[in-house]
């Protein structure tokens, strides 16, 4: 064999290897049953949406919670549950802030929080399915379905303890929260994107 395709072969023969390690290594097979809290200092939740179709505007919650019951012998038998203080949106604008949480949007006096309820999940490879939960908004409830990933799954390099990280994008209609002031001008549509790292408690 020429010596090119000597060094491509092994190139190849390294880069698969490589591949394969990696997919071991960030997989759920490594992870204990148990409960993983979010660790709030890596927990994002962010939304966008169109502006008149001048811009995407992207806001996102300060304060979020999270805690995923995991189950290593059926991952699918997996629940998470969410808990978000609407009154910590953070659109980098202090006006538009103040007037997200009146009663025009959110309404944070009487609706002081937003929960999200897993009820099922479908993996359909090792590292992605959907989850479907209830999502709770100013005491309205419907379904909602994300697109998960998992990113790793393993020890922290700091401390040894088991953890894991997924990204998780959906889509919703905010009139469906009573969230719709400004529609269609702004609009309805909303993108949603978390990402998010748990981790074992003892």
């Amino acid at each position: 064999m020429k010596p090119f395709l000597m060094l491509a072969a092994s190139s190849a023969m390294l880069l698969s290897t490589s591949f394969a390690q990696e997919a071991e290594d960030r997989g759920l097979s490594t992870l204990s049953s148990g409960t993983y809290a979010l660790d709030k200092t890596h927990g994002y939740v962010t939304f966008s949406y169109s502006h008149q179709g001048y811009s995407y505007p992207i806001l996102r919650f300060d304060d979020v919670d999270g805690v995923v019951n995991f189950n290593a012998g059926n991952v699918t038998a997996s629940t998470l549950s969410v808990d978000i203080d609407p009154a910590s949106i953070n659109s980098a604008v202090p006006d538009f802030d103040e007037h997200l949480v009146s009663s025009d949007f959110f309404d944070v006096e009487n609706h002081p929080e937003i929960t999200f309820s897993s009820t099922s999940l479908n993996l359909e490879t090792p590292y992605s399915g959907t989850l479907t939960g209830d999502l709770t908004v100013k005491g309205v409830t419907k379904p909602l379905t994300l697109d998960v990933t998992l990113n790793k799954a393993g020890p922290n390099a700091m401390k040894g303890t088991e953890m894991f990280g997924v990204t998780a994008t959906g889509q919703l209609d905010r009139r469906d929260f009573d969230l719709g002031l400004y529609a269609p001008a702004v609009g309805a549509e909303v993108d949603l994107r978390i990402e998010a790292e748990f981790m074992l408690q003892e």
